[in-house]
């Protein structure tokens, strides 16, 4: 192997940010946030919206993650919820 080349192999924090799960993982990915983690050491912080622990596959549960707005927009336009609201 050519030295010098490779990019750094080194632990990453990985944040879900519908859930706040963290996993700490090896990885090559850079960021420039860092985070404080359960042993007391510093690690780079990489945000991801959707992971094992929000996925609908492997939570049983069926939610929607969507950070944009998309959701709303479209449930307010349709009037969808209006029924339920209406029941309670």
């Amino acid at each position: 192997m050519k030295k010098n080349i490779h990019p750094e192999y080194r632990p990453v924090v990985f944040m879900d940010t519908s859930t706040g799960t963290r996993f700490l993982i090896n990885s090559t990915i850079r960021s420039k946030e860092m985070t404080k983690w359960e042993d007391g050491q510093e690690y780079p912080l990489f945000k991801i919206e959707i992971t094992s622990a929000s996925h609908p596959f492997y939570t049983g549960k069926m939610k929607f993650v969507d950070s944009a707005g998309r959701v709303e927009k479209f449930t307010k336009k349709y009037k969808w919820g209006k029924k339920e609201d209406a029941a309670q």
